[in-house]
């Protein structure tokens, strides 16, 4: 039985590769020569790799025509205290014997006994990499050695050291470790390079290194230059590292090829983005709108993204529809965009019912936006602390916390103004540099609260170094969204953690906005910031004073119920009553006015 692939492959072919199951190996070698001589033939002829797992008896048990994830293996829990018994030899076409992401997740995931990585190039073998499970303190990890010869592994006597490392394994309570370690690596900007270690540490993964690389020119295979990546390769080895993190968005083959070299995954700052908004994505819509930018990030890329859809992946970017094969094919995937565009068109029909609702009372719309983690949240609860309508006084709080997107889910609630005008405030998600297109596509329905306000009330962390900059980067997307043109009043927040020189430097860069400086967390001078929002505001009311007679009283009840009642007084001839109204009610009113 031939695993794997083998659509397409010559029966001539599958014969010689079931002929591999008759060959017998001693117990003491990883293999023989002629198995390696002829996956390595095979694989020149198929330019794909081979794969043949061997056990501790010397028998063929599985050969697969794929990498070292193609053969057929069985789970074993670090709790068995053992190892599968195992070994798998593979070939590798690109003629770099170093393994892979793949062959290393592998090799833990399995608990093989060993793994063997071929290099061939035009039909011969250049190297040999072997990997084998270890153990430090008291975690399972892995140790590799590379570029070895092929009489070298040959002559190797594996037995005494799969046996030693069991021995290690029985005597201690040894855990698997799954906690990711990554290295970030970045070409744009030391700054953009920090915002990437703040953005891994909202994935609650350390930065173990960062790697900066000041180039003109993109690579196409590795988007770093390939002294770069030998070096990133050695880094991951010296500390263990088993993630790393580009600043910027990589091609799937780019990934491929850097998952080849360094031998760990490979991710780049969207799929870390994306990993951040799947875990905090608490609403129905908002895990629709995630899984939605997922899939269509995904879909360029299926034959790219190696361990992220591998079965012996795990970790960031492996949530929601990652967790599928490699195999999942771009129709079913469309399928599913499909789907869940559907979903978010009903959602988005339920948004502009009660958008057409508000619209009808005449009720004016506030949006906070801003750079992630300026503090729109932390101002939404302030504000809404401060001027909060009766109706929303038992409304739950939004959440607020000091980490980069702690906001996916947009709310909307009631306040009202200083001069007593009922307004709605909506809380949005953080916009980030580089953000994500098909994610802001895919939040659109989301974002078209701030499309439809009247008013944008931009946030700004200016205790941050790069303020200035994250207020580009907002208004890049503002411009996006199509609403640069409205009203926008800038917010200079965390004033308290910052200096007055600062604060001039962005009022004097910023100078085309009105400028407000705040501090959420202390509520300072919220009042002037509710008292430059109603000044700005459109207002849509206008006062009337009307008489109306005793005999049409119903239109003192209609008042009272549409309008905002300011004075009431019985008279004489009928009811006198002051009040502020809409256009509408002003209209079917006007009769009554009493003429000055």
């Amino acid at each position: 039985m031939i695993y794997g692939n083998v659509e397409g492959v010559k029966n001539s072919i599958l014969n010689e590769l079931e002929s591999i199951y008759d060959y017998k190996v001693p117990k003491y070698s990883v293999c023989i020569e002629e198995i390696v001589s002829k996956i390595a033939e095979i694989t020149t002829t198929l330019e794909r790799e081979v794969s043949v797992a061997i056990d501790r008896k010397g028998s063929v048990v599985s050969v697969a025509i794929g990498d070292s994830t193609s053969v057929e293996m069985p789970l074993i829990d670090i709790s068995e205290k053992k190892l599968s018994g195992v070994r798998i030899i593979h070939t590798h076409p690109n003629g770099v014997s170093n393994l892979s992401a793949l062959d290393l997740s592998a090799l833990l995931k399995l608990k093989l006994d060993c793994i063997v990585a071929i290099g061939v190039s035009e039909g011969k073998v250049t190297d040999l990499s072997l990997g084998f499970c270890f153990v430090e303190n008291d975690k399972l990890i892995t140790e590799e050695e590379t570029n070895l010869s092929v009489e070298t592994v040959l002559n190797m006597n594996i037995l005494d050291r799969i046996n030693h490392i069991e021995d290690i394994i029985k005597s201690n309570n040894v855990i698997e470790d799954y906690t990711e370690k990554a290295i970030i690596v970045g070409c744009d900007s030391e700054d953009s390079l920090d915002e990437l270690e703040e953005l891994t540490k909202a994935c609650d993964i350390p930065v173990i290194t960062r790697v900066f690389q000041n180039r003109n020119k993109i690579d196409a295979a590795y988007y770093i230059g390939s002294g770069k990546v030998a070096e990133i390769a050695m880094l991951r080895q010296t500390y263990r590292a088993n993630l790393i993190i580009f600043d910027d968005e990589l091609s799937g083959s780019q990934v491929r090829n850097l998952e080849e070299a360094i031998g760990t995954k490979v991710i780049d700052r969207t799929t870390l983005i994306l990993e951040i908004f799947a875990r905090r994505a608490k609403t129905r819509e908002a895990k629709i709108q995630v899984e939605l930018a997922q899939l269509k990030y995904r879909l360029t890329r299926l034959g790219g993204l190696g361990t992220v859809l591998s079965r012996t992946g795990g970790g960031i970017g492996t949530r929601g529809p990652g967790e599928k094969k490699l195999e999942t094919d771009r129709r079913h995937i469309r399928e599913e965009i499909y789907d869940l565009s559907s979903e978010l068109k009903k959602i988005k029909k339920n948004r502009e019912t009660q958008r057409e609702k508000r619209n009808k009372q005449n009720i004016p719309q506030i949006s906070l936006v801003g750079y992630t983690n300026a503090g729109k949240s932390t101002l939404r609860n302030s504000l809404c602390d401060l001027a909060s309508s009766r109706d929303t006084l038992n409304k739950e709080k939004v959440f607020e916390a000091d980490m980069l997107f702690a906001t996916l889910d947009t709310t909307t609630r009631a306040i009202t103004l200083l001069d007593n005008r009922i307004a709605t405030l909506t809380d949005t998600v953080g916009f980030v540099r580089k953000l994500p297109h098909d994610l802001v596509e895919a939040f659109k329905s989301t974002l078209e609260e701030v499309i439809f306000s009247d008013i944008l009330c931009h946030i700004v962390d200016a205790a941050s170094s790069y303020a200035q900059e994250q207020i580009y980067a907002v208004e890049e997307v503002l411009a996006e969204l199509g609403v640069r043109d409205k009203p926008i009043i800038l917010v200079l927040n965390k004033i308290d953690k910052t200096t007055n020189d600062v604060v001039e430097e962005l009022r004097k860069n910023n100078s085309q906005y009105e400028i407000i400086e705040i501090s959420a967390r202390n509520k300072i001078n919220l009042d002037s910031l509710l008292k430059e929002i109603g000044k700005q505001l459109p207002s849509k009311m206008r006062d009337i004073e009307v008489l109306v007679p005793y005999s049409d009283q119903h239109m003192v009840a209609f008042l009272h119920r549409n309008g905002k009642v300011l004075e009431e007084e019985y008279k004489e001839d009928g009811t006198y009553i002051k009040a502020t109204v809409d256009e509408e009610i002003y209209n079917k009113s006007k009769s009554y006015e009493l003429q000055h």
